[in-house]
């Protein structure tokens, strides 16, 4: 392969990089911070933990209201088999 063709393609894909990458500091770039201290900690949301005691009511409360869903809905509605 002759070296002119070699750096014409090589040329080529450096471009094809600089254009990738000026895109990608565009979109990453961020503008009200400084880019050298990263987000803010006011941004950042963790999940609450939640206690057992907690998990233990809500499961509670969900197979009542299942059970009312049933009682309510149990004849009213039901499904036709393909027969």
């Amino acid at each position: 392969m002759p070296l002119d063709t070699i750096l014409a393609e090589l040329k080529m894909e450096r471009n094809r990089l600089n254009r990738a990458i000026a895109a990608l500091e565009g979109v990453t770039r961020p503008t009200r911070r400084n880019p050298a201290r990263g987000p803010s900690r006011s941004r950042t949301r963790r999940r609450a933990k939640m206690s057992a005691e907690a998990r233990q009511r809500i499961s509670e409360a969900k197979k009542q209201w299942w059970a009312k869903k049933k009682r309510e809905g149990s004849g009213s509605r039901r499904i036709k088999t393909g027969s």
